[in-house]
């Protein structure tokens, strides 16, 4: 079979529960990959967020979702499909993340950091813990259909994106915009000043391969 080399080193490498054939790698530029192990010449998905490397990865029970842990300080939980992490978590006192992981029941995340502890997160930061009155879950449904039923409109799009983190990792994300768009900037100007045809247009999701192997 095919091997696909990454142009940087990988940390961990996860399968997915429910689809034995896909997995994601935590790397080392600040991303998760998810491969399929039929074509490993590309990577499936590029999940970007974290701002520094990418050190453990772990699904949920139901493969649905995944939680990494940064180097950068946080932990996130990404749907499987998801470009962008849908929850970020930090705290002022945790260092760089080491380890995480779903508890069997998907409830609960929980995070291993150098600040020596093992901290324990919602896996749906808003959700109630604890018995749910009739009420409370009617409310819950009706207010989980709003965000269904307007999940296209600018404002609420904007408003459900919007993470509130620390200054460091603020200054960190934009930082690496600033660079991903002079990147981009760099090549297309390369590909207009060359001879057509000398600077192959390479897809984004074989960007991170540095060589396929046979």
């Amino acid at each position: 079979g095919n091997m696909g080399i990454l142009k940087m080193r990988s940390n961990a490498l996860r399968w997915n529960p429910m689809e034995p054939l896909n997995f994601v790698v935590a790397n080392e530029d600040c991303t998760l990959y998810t491969f399929d192990m039929r074509r490993l010449d590309g990577a499936l998905l590029q999940h970007h967020d974290h701002v520094m490397a990418v050190i453990d990865v772990g699904f949920s029970p139901t493969g649905q979702e995944m939680v990494s842990a940064g180097y950068d300080g946080t932990v996130r939980i990404w749907p499987k499909h998801g470009d962008r992490s849908r929850d970020v978590y930090h705290t002022k006192r945790m260092q760089r993340v080491l380890c995480c992981s779903f508890t069997p029941d998907g409830r609960f995340v929980l995070s291993g950091s150098e600040d020596t502890n093992i901290r324990v997160w919602k896996a749906t930061s808003y959700q109630k813990l604890g018995v749910l009155s009739a009420g409370e879950r009617q409310a819950q449904a009706y207010r989980e259909a709003l965000k269904e039923r307007f999940q296209r409109m600018p404002d609420i799009r904007r408003i459900k994106r919007h993470r509130h983190v620390p200054k460091r990792i603020k200054s960190l994300t934009d930082k690496r915009k600033i660079m991903r768009a002079a990147r981009v900037r760099k090549a297309d100007n390369l590909r207009k000043h060359s001879k057509p045809g000398t600077v192959p247009v390479v897809p984004r999701r074989k960007r991170p391969i540095m060589k396929e192997v046979e």
